[in-house]
């Protein structure tokens, strides 16, 4: 099968990684830029805090990158040593090949960019595509997984066949459709307007997944042991978030369950919340 790439064009990919250099520049925090081998192509990571303090790794969802992550790895960055990771086949800076969902290829990714980093265990913090990297990876590596935190993940609960209906008019519409359907994702709520206008540069150039997410078995589930938080928003027009909370819950009643009754898919502003799950014991 011919390989799908993040990027429409590489003058698109240049437009969107001119961007993401910006939001680098205007890092409060010192940090670092890193690229790591893998056997699927370069991974790109920013990297942040003390070299000597636990780790943690941030993924984040689809049709986003990293930069995502910027104000909360200033939190996070006083406590841990931080890496803030471009999945790969995604609009940031590692390789554009998209992987598949199904088979270990994605697993076995994260593993090569924990190894390029030297890191033998962490806290993962995991948003949407993001938290379902996360789970796959815990589900395959337990031992090398301190602590999940799981954002509005897939792959638990059933994705919501009407969100690709909804979400087709709006991107048809150029801009201002692009704007009502961010919106839409956050809750309906509106998004800062620098992340706005990067989500649309993003959402012009990127290739967006069509394939469904494939949702983890019981057994596959029952396997996590580590502390785990999950948080969903009630409105989430992607996925079922209730269901997703109730079979997590059940799978692993060991597990916070957090449900956000005002917001959407876009989760926002727990960096505080999340530190102190990741700090207790």
């Amino acid at each position: 099968m011919k390989p799908v790439y993040a990027f429409k064009t590489a003058h698109g990919r240049d437009a969107v990684h001119e961007a993401y250099d910006a939001f680098l520049r205007n890092m409060r925090i010192p940090h670092e830029q890193l690229h790591v081998g893998t056997r699927f192509g370069q991974a790109f990571a920013i990297a942040a805090g003390r070299q000597d303090a636990p780790n943690l790794i941030l993924l984040h969802g689809s049709g986003m990158n990293a930069a995502m992550w910027l104000e909360d790895m200033e939190i996070y960055a006083g406590h841990f040593r931080v890496y803030a990771v471009d999945l790969q086949g995604e609009p940031g800076k590692s390789d554009g090949r998209q992987l598949p969902f199904r088979g270990p290829d994605f697993e076995q990714w994260l593993h090569d960019v924990f190894a390029g980093l030297s890191i033998e265990r962490a806290g993962i913090v995991g948003i949407s595509l993001g938290a379902w990297l996360a789970l796959k990876f815990a589900i395959a590596h337990p031992h090398m997984v301190e602590k999940l935190a799981l954002l509005c993940p897939a792959g638990i609960g059933p994705q919501r066949a009407s969100f690709a209906f909804r979400a087709l008019p709006h991107m048809l519409m150029g801009e201002r459709g692009l704007e009502r359907l961010y919106r839409l994702l956050n809750g309906g709520k509106p998004l800062p307007r620098e992340m706005l206008d990067y989500q649309k540069l993003i959402g012009k150039h990127f290739n967006f997944r069509r394939e469904q997410i494939p949702l983890f078995t019981d057994e596959e589930l029952s396997r996590l042991s580590m502390p785990s938080r999950l948080y969903v928003g009630r409105k989430d027009v992607m996925f079922h978030s209730l269901k997703t909370a109730e079979r997590f819950g059940r799978r692993m009643p060991h597990a916070d369950i957090v449900v956000l009754p005002d917001a959407g898919h876009t989760l926002v502003g727990l960096a505080d919340d999340i530190l102190a799950f990741l700090q207790g014991t």
